[in-house]
């Protein structure tokens, strides 16, 4: 059984995926955009989104970390100074994968794995949640309940806080 082992065989051993990835990812800094099958691409898509997140780092030991995988200074050069900058702001989700025909050869399903571009802007946050807006109105009626009660009280209330007040001024007009 594959219990705790994470991530796509991708029928390699696992020296040859290693480097298969580590080619991908020199490849993808590179030109920002590869076509490759979709499997590869989702895999890939967790390599790229580790480095973009040590280049926006950016320290020394990040970028030595990232040189253990991406093997040409060039393309570490470039991913710590024009790549990881235009991240920020992003937490997370740096690449898109679009999905292709399937190849001609194989019928392998294809993908392009590109950089995301466009601006980040963040979702406003929700004033409450769903599930405890529709709490709500069920505490509100047991809460009406107690106010019509509460008024039923005063009512009968009323009259004894009057029988005293009238008691009150009774005593004081017999001194």
């Amino acid at each position: 059984m594959r219990h705790n082992k994470t991530g796509r065989r991708l029928g390699r051993k696992p020296d040859h995926r290693q480097h298969m990835m580590r080619n991908m990812v020199t490849s993808f800094f590179e030109c920002e955009k590869i076509t490759t099958t979709d499997t590869r691409a989702k895999e890939l898509r967790k390599v790229v989104d580790k480095m973009i997140t040590l280049g926006k780092r950016g320290d020394l030991h990040a970028r030595r970390q990232a040189l253990q995988v991406i093997r040409d200074r060039k393309v570490v050069g470039k991913l710590f100074e024009m790549i990881a900058p235009r991240y920020t702001d992003r937490p997370g989700g740096y690449t898109r994968i679009i999905r292709l025909a399937n190849r001609q050869g194989d019928n392998a399903p294809m993908a392009i794995i590109e950089l995301v571009e466009e601006e980040f802007s963040p979702k406003p946050k929700k004033a409450a949640p769903a599930p405890a807006a529709a709490a709500v109105p069920a505490a509100e009626e047991p809460a009406e309940e107690v106010a019509a009660a509460a008024e039923e009280t005063e009512a009968v209330e009323e009259p004894a806080e009057e029988v005293a007040e009238e008691a009150s001024e009774e005593k004081k007009s017999e001194d």
